[in-house]
């Protein structure tokens, strides 16, 4: 018995999008990042893991080094060029810059509050 390629599932930009969306959905605070909240693998990842550390919030990290259509798909699903990429309650935050600018304005703080609650 043979089987040709395209018997196989192959990951698609749409199958791509649809894990993106589970996993911002399933989610309150994800970061799409270099390396994992454990072991950030970018000076940029790192900021983000530090300024979401200091909320004292479980977040899910997902290492875009370890899943090449990830890293690719994630850029074209939010329009940002960048990683890493935060989600906050399903909705797009930004990079490190954004979230260094929101943590000093106080504005990431009540969302993270707002995801703490929705976790409860």
């Amino acid at each position: 018995m043979s089987f040709s390629p395209d018997e196989f599932t192959q990951e698609t930009p749409e199958n791509t999008k649809q894990r993106i969306q589970e996993l911002v959905d399933n989610n309150p605070v994800v970061v799409f990042m270099k390396g994992s909240k454990l072991f950030p693998q970018c000076g940029f990842s790192n900021t983000a893991c530090q300024i979401l550390g200091s909320f004292d919030i479980d977040f899910h990290s997902v290492d875009v080094l370890a899943d090449e259509a990830i890293r690719t798909g994630v850029k074209d699903f939010s329009q940002w060029p960048t990683i890493p990429q935060l989600y906050v309650c399903g909705e797009f935050i930004g990079g490190s810059d954004i979230m260094i600018e929101m943590y000093q304005n106080g504005e990431l703080g009540e969302m993270i509050e707002k995801a703490k609650a929705d976790m409860l």
